[in-house]
């Protein structure tokens, strides 16, 4: 497949650039506001076209259009992308209100592409693995689960993150939703309700860079999620408690590949091995089978949507110092 990115951002020049010739698609051209910023990715990757128009593209005939500009300006990229008959792939938050997000989801469909959200994370070893222990009750009666994803936001991704939220910034938006993707994929559902508080913690600006939250689920299962912008010397963690036995992954929650899972049961702890294969590779070889109908693990359109809206209810819930239902629809 022939792909166009809009936006010349961090993860796209670190991450995506490769992980699209690495599945055997070629990028073709980069789309960016700042007409200097579009002319140097395009020398950095060695790339023929550079725009600083998504209308442009059409006259490209590209295949499918990867999305990682603001996320306010999400919206707008993957209508036009919809609209020029290519597959899309955005970047999360997919939008900073549902309603936005939606339309997204339906601009695609009505186009007849297929829409996946970068969440990269369902993607790693760990999350498959623990999966496929949960769907052997491996853990007896599942009783809670812990996402501790404190991290320390890189200088070059800070920007509008730490003092934007009509961008989408703070710590909620950038990662709450990574946790919400991740306990979907290994759990099958969504929180319907969560309990929240948010401060500043000294890197946001107008925006929190830590927050902690309570989520329950349809199924009565209750979930600790931690987010953070401002921790150098935190590591992140994913468990899963059973009644019989528990999953602790460590060192999972990141871009690369890596971490240690063990699986603590009554007969002694045991390490699971976890294999090195590039998250977003895999990411875009579940999208290339969800483009030829077959089963995949893509997290799709619908899944950026549920995401959003768990983000969005911590928010509501961190400003009403109320509980608060997930609200998807």
């Amino acid at each position: 497949m022939k792909w166009a990115f809009v936006g010349a951002s961090n993860i796209a020049s670190e991450w995506m650039v490769s992980a699209v010739r690495t599945v055997g698609d070629e990028v073709v051209a980069v789309v960016s506001g700042n007409a200097e910023r579009a002319q140097d990715f395009a020398r950095q990757h060695g790339l023929v076209q550079a725009l600083s128009d998504q209308r442009a593209l059409v006259d490209l005939e590209v295949d499918a259009v990867y999305i990682s500009n603001t996320n306010d300006r999400h919206e707008v990229a993957v209508s036009q992308a919809a609209a020029m008959g290519c597959h899309v792939l955005c970047e999360k938050p997919l939008a900073t209100d549902l309603a936005a997000a939606r339309r997204m989801v339906a601009a695609c469909q009505l186009a007849g592409v297929v829409m996946s959200t970068n969440h990269h994370l369902r993607h790693n070893s760990a999350h498959r693995q623990m999966r496929d222990v949960l769907r052997h009750q491996g853990l007896g009666r599942l009783v809670a689960a812990r996402v501790s994803h404190s991290v320390f936001l890189p200088v070059q991704l800070q920007g509008w993150r730490i003092d934007n939220p009509t961008a989408g910034g703070g710590v909620v938006m950038d990662i709450a939703v990574h946790n919400a993707d991740s306990l979907a994929f290994l759990l099958g559902e969504y929180p319907s309700e969560v309990m929240a508080m948010t401060s500043a913690s000294g890197m946001g600006q107008g925006v929190e860079d830590n927050a902690m939250s309570l989520w329950r689920y349809p199924s009565g299962l209750t979930a600790f999620t931690h987010q953070g912008f401002n921790t150098p010397h935190a590591s992140n963690r994913l468990e899963l408690l059973g009644d019989q036995a528990s999953l602790e992954a460590r060192g999972v929650l990141n871009q690369a590949p890596g971490g240690e899972l063990v699986w603590r049961r009554a007969d002694g702890n045991l390490s699971l091995r976890l294999d090195h294969d590039n998250l977003y590779v895999r990411g875009l070889r579940e999208m290339h089978k969800a483009i030829a109908g077959e089963p995949n693990d893509m997290a799709s359109g619908e899944a950026g949507v549920k995401s959003l809206a768990v983000a969005l209810a911590v928010l509501e819930s961190a400003q009403t110092g109320q509980r608060v239902p997930v609200r998807y629809d």
